[in-house]
């Protein structure tokens, strides 16, 4: 049987973080000037600043990602988050989801914030699921794709 793992970032997935988000934005967006800039070199623009990212392995393959961009001591936006379309439906994305919360709490974070868009009504349902909210977006966003501010207070 398949098993899942999810493994924090190491510089040999650096390209699987960029191919498994650049699919799903150019399926339903464009990439944007922040995504190249984070997807692009990731250890020095999440990593180095005090961010995480993990991925799932399905057997031995990275099928799967997310992010944690610091934004504070105790918040941090969840973001890049995408699975494979070859494994979508085996929940690997709420697994992802769940391990974020638990380590945000394993942290003593106070607040998990993130961006989505009504195009991805999975991903919406999924957060909502898991306890977050939708907030009020305010201006200066990073992404022009972004219309749904949603935030969890742990």
């Amino acid at each position: 049987m398949p098993s899942l793992k999810i493994i924090p970032f190491e510089p040999q997935y650096a390209r699987n973080f960029l191919d498994l988000n650049t699919i799903w934005i150019e399926k339903y967006f464009h990439v944007e000037q922040k995504d190249k800039e984070l997807l692009e070199d990731c250890e020095k623009n999440i990593i180095n600043k005090g961010g995480f990212i993990f991925f799932a392995k399905y057997d031995e393959t990275i099928v799967g990602c997310f992010c944690f961009i610091k934004l504070t001591d105790k918040c941090f936006e969840l973001g890049k988050m995408a699975v494979d379309e070859n494994y979508q439906g085996l929940k690997i994305g709420q697994k992802l989801l769940n391990y974020a919360i638990e380590h945000a709490k394993a942290h003593n974070w106070k607040q998990i914030i993130l961006y989505t868009s009504a195009k991805l009504p999975i991903a919406q349902h999924i957060y909502k699921k898991a306890g977050f909210n939708e907030v009020v977006i305010g201006d200066n966003l990073d992404y022009a794709r972004s219309e749904l501010k949603m935030e969890l207070n742990l």
